[in-house]
């Protein structure tokens, strides 16, 4: 074993990916101490993305004042990349729901300091920007970033306003001309692992509005607001989000990269494997190591399991995953690449107690299975 790539996503509630990375990467050495290893840590688009990022490939992480969830001054973040090409944003930055407390309303919430950190990208020279989608607090379907950027929302009045997610129905106009020139020479790419549509019955609000504050008739008002902004989209700029596979991302934010910012939505995992050059990386490797805190069978959609696996697939390389937990139905890991998948759940214990020993548990179940391989290379 002379070279092994580790990347893992995080273990939710337990380990971060770079946690995972160094435990895995100590239980190797023990067997193959000369092993050349490479670890990619990965997030999904959520909290630690630009952490992620920044430890993978390297960059620097700028700290900014922005507007939080409801237009407070908050200190965030994002990282830069690439020598200073390529930005990294987490939405949940300054538009998490980790910043609200327990004062969760997302009838009210913005992402206006998103768009703010975006433009804090733009001064920095940037000409690439990956947008993590995950975690937010808000439901305004990306209107508060687009406005910080220059995009004007008028009401039946012709008067301006910042929409949020209770007022996404007063919206009557949408005008880009003022937004920021510097726009026009910036690719987006924006992180998104879920598939739900802007609205109805999977959409942002019925979806996802619960968690973060909506009783059952704000998420009926929010999902009006959203289909409502689909309409207007549509009719002031010709572009049509209503089935947009993903759309539903982080309070339809979604549907306003694309809409605003003429974004590309991507799998996470396909965002980073790109962006840390991954098949050059891996193909000479000899085994790759891959994992999440449960594979089940909506892994199989897209996870970092599955897109990890897809490729290493292409160059016949075994790709392992190491889980927390192993749901029913994930035959079809196997038919997409995953070589073999092993729980760390040594004990077969509750999570509440499993997690407390994970970070030993991994090591040593990493540690039985490359003395099973050293033993089966050396017959």
């Amino acid at each position: 074993m002379k070279k092994i790539v580790l990347i893992p996503d995080s273990f939710k509630g337990t380990m971060s990916s770079g946690e995972i990375c160094d435990i895995m990467e100590k239980s190797i050495k023990k067997t193959y101490p000369s092993a050349q290893i490479i670890s990619i840590p990965v997030a999904d688009g959520g909290e630690g993305s630009v952490d992620a990022f920044l430890c993978a490939v390297g960059g620097e992480k700028k700290k900014v004042i922005v507007k939080g969830p409801y237009f407070e001054d908050v200190e965030a973040f994002y990282g830069v990349i690439d020598n200073g090409e390529t930005a990294i944003i987490e939405m949940a930055a300054c538009a998490g729901l980790p910043l609200v407390g327990d004062n969760k309303n997302p009838k009210a919430t913005t992402t206006y300091g998103v768009g703010q950190l975006i433009l804090s990208a733009l001064e920095q020279g940037c000409k690439k920007i990956i947008m993590g989608l995950g975690g937010s607090a808000t439901n305004d379907a990306g209107t508060g970033a687009a406005a910080a950027l220059g995009i004007k929302f008028t009401d039946s009045n012709n008067k301006e306003f910042i929409p949020v997610g209770g007022t996404l129905k007063n919206i009557a106009h949408i005008d880009m001309t003022e937004l920021d020139n510097r726009l026009k020479s910036v690719q987006f790419i924006t992180m998104c692992d879920i598939d739900n549509p802007l609205f109805g019955e999977s959409g942002a609000a019925f979806i996802f509005a619960p968690q973060k504050g909506a009783t059952p008739n704000d998420v009926l008002e929010l999902d009006d607001g959203l289909k409502h902004i689909s309409n207007i989209i549509k009719k002031d700029l010709n572009k049509d989000v209503s089935e947009l596979k993903g759309a539903g991302a982080a309070g339809g934010m979604g549907g306003g990269m694309v809409a605003f910012f003429n974004s590309k939505l991507q799998m996470g995992i396909e965002t980073v494997l790109d962006t840390v050059n991954f098949d050059s990386l891996a193909k000479d490797a000899d085994m790759v190591f891959s994992g999440e805190g449960k594979i089940d069978s909506q892994s199989i959609r897209g996870k970092v399991v599955i897109g990890v696996a897809k490729r290493t697939k292409l160059y016949d390389i075994p790709l392992v995953a190491i889980v927390g937990d192993i749901g029913d139905d994930i035959e079809e890991a196997y038919d997409k690449g995953v070589s073999a998948i092993f729980s760390i759940n040594r004990v077969a214990v509750d999570f509440k107690y499993a997690k407390q020993r994970a970070k030993d548990d991994l090591f040593h179940t990493m540690d039985n299975l490359m003395r099973f391989i050293h033993t089966l290379k050396k017959q």
